[in-house]
């Protein structure tokens, strides 16, 4: 199982209708749980956010925390990490933080680290990016030709 659980709502149209095309075209199908914003200050916001994820995770869950610390990954390699994970046997949970970030008990709960590159991305539209590239994952892995790798000559 796929698992996305992020803090807040898409509210957006064009965010969520970037969602759905991919989440809708993933086998096996991608999951979404999003939660409620924290409350207070940044900090107890941040702390509250991150109760809630880890709350909201299912047990034995192989968790990938979204952290711009994380590790970076080129398309194939993150495919092959996709079936490793997927291998284990357990629901693979990817973990979107709020504004703020996650909390260090996200951070310490996760099994892996992922960051989508160096620049920040708004935490809405990681949910997009992320379906997108699990979608490629799962076209790379099974030999569909969605995948172009290489670069124009």
């Amino acid at each position: 199982m796929l698992h996305m659980i992020a803090i807040g709502r898409m509210k957006d149209r064009v965010e969520k209708d970037l969602f759905n095309r991919y989440a809708d075209r993933l086998s096996p199908r991608l999951k979404l749980t999003e939660l409620p914003e924290g409350r207070g200050a940044a900090g107890e916001a941040k702390r509250r956010e991150g109760q809630a994820l880890l709350a909201a995770l299912p047990p034995r869950a192989q968790v990938v925390a979204m952290d711009e610390g994380g590790r970076t990954y080129d398309s194939l390699s993150f495919a092959r990490a996709l079936e490793r994970w997927m291998g284990l046997s357990r629901p693979i949970c990817f973990l979107i933080g709020g504004a703020e970030g996650l909390d260090g008990c996200v951070i310490e709960r996760a099994d892996e680290t992922l960051s989508l590159g160096q620049m920040t991305w708004p935490h809405m539209l990681v949910r997009g990016l992320l379906a997108e590239q699990l979608y490629r994952a799962r076209a790379i892995a099974t030999g569909h030709p969605y995948h172009r790798a290489g670069r124009p000559g």
